[in-house]
This record gives C-alpha cells, structure tokens and sequence, in this order.
C-alpha cells in the first residue's frame, strides 16, 4: 500500500465528530471546518466545529462524572493508562501517518513524538498509585494532622498545533491518573490526533464523561463561558504568552487553578572550550527538532567569538544538508511549516535581520511550489536588536551573535521575558554549575539539545508559564490537598 493509499484510510478511521459522555456527536449547529495538510494546502477531512452549547456539554458530562471517577481505585486509574499505553504502541505507524498528514513532521519525528506521548500514559500509570498523604503529631501532642490528597475536579485542558499526540498525553495523564475529569480542546490545525486518542483511550477502559473532546475554530467563545462559569476548576493550557495570559484573566473570575507552559526565547550558549562536536549536535537537536516549531527551540545563539567562525560554517554544513519535502517522503528531514501565517512570520523575521546587515550562510529564500516549507537557515552577525532575537522564531532559523564575556552573555541571555529553557556547552564543570545556576530558566540543557523527557518537570519561569508538567511533580498540579485536625485525648 501506498502512503497515499495509507494516508487516506488513517484519516477516514478518526471519527470526525465531538466526543461528549462517551459518544460521538455532531455540533449543535452543524457546523463543520476543514483540516488540511500543510505539505499540500489539501484538505484531509471536515470535522465538527463546535459553538458555546458543544462546550457547556461537554462539561456537564465532566461534572455529572467527577465524583465517581474520584472514587475510581487509583489502581484501576493506572491500568486504564497502561492498557492505552500499549495500543499507543502497537497502532505506531497509524498514529505517526495521522500526525505527519495534518501537522507535517517528517514520519521519522512523529514515531519519535508518539513514542514520546505513550511514555507519559506509561508514567503516569505509576504515579496513580503512588498519591500519598501524612500523618504526623501536632507540636503540642494534643492533636494528629492527617493529610490527604484528593483531585482538584473537572479541567479544561487546552493544546498546541505542534505537538498534538504528546501535549495530550502529557495533560491526559495525569488528570486521569489524579481522578480528574476533562474537557480537552485541542487545535483547530491538529485536532485528528486529539480524537484518534480519545477513542484509544475508550478502548482501554476509561469511563463515558471522564474524557470529552472539543473540537472548534472559535475557542474564544467556546472556552470563556467554561472559566467563568465556576465549575472547572483546572485549566492547563499550552500556547502562547498572549494567549496565555487572557486565559489568566478569564481564570481570575473563579480562581480557577492553572497550569501554563508558555512560549520561549531559550538561549544557546556555546563557551570557547566546548567541543564543538556535540555544540553542532546539540544545536542541531534544539533549533530542528520539530521544524523549529517548539517552545524549546533554541532561538538565539551566543557563540564565543573565538570559535564563532568554526561553529557556524560547521553548522551551516549540517543545516544545508537537510532535504526538505513532505514529511510522508522518505529521506525527508524538515517537512512544511504548520500554516501560511507560520511560514510569513518566519520570512519577515529573516527579512528583518538581513536588513540589519546579518548574513545568510545557507537557505533565507522561500521556494515555489505547493506548500508551507521554508528552507533550513543559519544567520550570522545578527544584530542583537533583529526581531528574531526578541520574538519566539517557530521555524528553521538559527540565528547566531558572538560573545567574549560570561557574566555579559548570562545578561543578555537572561534579558527576556521568556524563561523556559536554556543550553550551555562547556567542558568547564565550574562554569557550566555557575552558568546553570545564573540563568533565568526552568530547564537547562548541558552538553545536550534535548531537555524534554516525561520522567523529567517540564516548565519555565517568567512569562514562560506556571507550574510544571512531565516527572514526580506532574501529578500535584492535579492534586489538592486536604488537612484533617484530629483530637487525641488522654487514656484515663
């Protein structure tokens, strides 16, 4: 069989409806938008657009099904998400396909990001039944603080385009591990992956109400009634700050909980005794993965100007040798952006710099043709006040600036409202713990391209987010806790 011939049965197995109390259901209106594949401009499918009502029933099946999901043994929790784990696993090829036609990634990536999203229904299947409490006299005696932990309630759980399979799993997890019910709203570019999983997770036993999926192009009307209407009570949004901090205001009405993970401006900071091997290994890691198209992209590199010259023409090297083309094309290394819109940012951030007298070591012209692609890029002698140095860049441009002085690299580097991740190539111990240490971020990077892992607490600092997804912290922002004070009195 074909990828063509693939691609087209993969896409007519996803139900194209909203998934409301375990049934498949049209849009109130009947509305419906289009999901098209970036490689071509060629819609995939049409599936249900949903309106403010789809939404306000979406979670009150969430409600009506919280109290009996909490009292769900953690134990069943946990075998719900290790029996998706497996199907996740076994269904690879069809999920990789499914991510690569509507979001573009080479077919490589998204085994890699399917891998990756299984790994967190794997994770926190064991974290499920691991949620503890205390037990602890008062400093008196006279009482016993008993501590337990019980789930926050209903989410609104909002993802990204980038990541459609792994942003899911990651907030999925431990909602469901927690006991939490949840309406999931995933992109409007991506929203294949989100439905392909909730029918997974249907098949491996999760209950009608707990999961509810929300498809829509119109998330503004849709979402603001559930924040304020003071029965969600955890939201979890992945985007961008702007967005962000909207939805922080609309959460404040009801102090509703949040978690954020936020945009990035992250840092890569290569010193003048690193190896310049793994830097360009590194490099290559944290700028392409993705396209550019991650929060964790490395968006300005800082290069000592003793080794500027050596690294970039090494790194242009690599970057060159990518092949472009549709992501279902063997060989291909960097399929399209996600959009029109994506892929003019990206021009216009180059543009910019280039009048600014950067040069283009290798790619900066967009080709003809069908689709949203944009070539592999590398810019030196980036003038610190370019655009791209303040702007998150989301696609296949690296920008590089050179240095000479520590404490003025960790200044510039920390001079961002961003703060999610950084990377630092070194082989001096003292400096990479100093460096580490000094710079504004949630996660670093040493010696290595690649933070993300599910084991791990993913998140920033800054305007870069709250809290913290992925690790042993994942679960406790699903998680409250309760306080019982308990008089013990004295044998007679």
């Amino acid at each position: 069989m074909t990828i063509t011939d693939a691609g087209t049965d993969v896409v007519a197995d996803v139900p194209k409806g909203l998934f409301i109390d375990g049934a498949w259901t049209d849009a109130a209106s009947g509305r419906t938008f289009a999901v098209a594949d970036p490689a071509t401009g060629k819609v995939l499918c049409e599936i249900a657009d949903a309106g403010p009502d789809d939404g306000r029933r979406a979670l009150e099946a969430a409600v009506a099904a919280q109290e009996g999901w909490a009292a769900t043994a953690p134990r069943a929790r946990s075998e719900i998400l290790r029996r998706a784990y497996e199907i996740i696993l076994a269904r690879t090829e069809e999920l990789a396909l499914l991510m690569t036609l509507e979001m573009g990634k080479p077919l490589d990536q998204a085994r890699g990001e399917v891998a990756y999203a299984a790994e967190f229904f794997r994770w926190f299947s064991e974290e499920a039944v691991r949620i503890d409490g205390g037990y602890a006299p008062t400093p008196d005696g006279a009482n016993r603080i008993v501590v337990m932990r019980q789930p926050v309630g209903p989410c609104l759980l909002i993802t990204p385009w980038n990541f459609p399979l792994a942003m899911g799993t990651r907030k999925i997890g431990p909602a469901v591990a927690a006991g939490c019910t949840m309406v999931l709203k995933p992109a409007p570019q991506t929203p294949l992956s989100s439905l392909a999983l909730a029918g997974i997770l249907t098949e491996a036993g999760l209950p009608a109400g707990v999961l509810n999926v929300v498809t829509t192009t119109d998330a503004a009307t849709v979402v603001e009634p559930l924040l304020r209407g003071g029965r969600v009570r955890k939201l979890s949004f992945t985007g961008s700050t702007a967005v962000g901090r909207i939805l922080l205001a609309q959460c404040a009405d009801t102090v509703v909980r949040t978690s954020m993970e936020l945009g990035g401006n992250a840092p890569f900071i290569v010193f003048d005794d690193a190896d310049l091997d793994v830097a360009v290994d590194g490099a290559m890691a944290a700028k392409m993965r993705n396209m550019g198209e991650a929060c964790t992209a490395a968006n300005r590199m800082f290069v000592h100007r003793s080794v500027a010259d050596e690294f970039a023409a090494r790194f242009a090297e690599r970057m060159a040798g990518l092949t472009v083309g549709p992501g279902t094309e063997p060989g291909t290394d960097v399929g399209p952006l996600i959009d029109a819109a994506g892929r003019g940012k990206v021009e216009e951030l180059v543009a910019d710099a280039v009048r600014r007298d950067a040069k283009v070591l290798t790619g900066g012209t967009t080709p003809e043709g069908s689709g949203y692609f944009y070539p592999p890029t590398v810019l030196t002698d980036v003038a610190r006040d370019s655009a791209l140095m303040s702007t998150e860049i989301f696609g296949p441009v690296a920008a590089v600036t050179t240095f000479e002085d520590e404490d003025d690299v960790v200044r510039v580097a920390n001079d961002t409202d961003w703060g999610l991740v950084g990377y630092v190539f070194t082989r001096d111990l003292d400096r990479a713990i100093r460096v580490s240490e000094r710079l504004e971020v949630g996660m670093v990077g040493l010696n290595t391209g690649l933070v993300s892992n599910p084991a791990a607490p993913f998140g920033g600092v800054k305007q870069s987010g709250l809290g913290r997804e992925g690790g042993r912290v994942g679960i406790e922002e699903f998680l409250e806790y309760k306080y019982l004070a308990v008089p013990v009195r004295a044998a007679k």
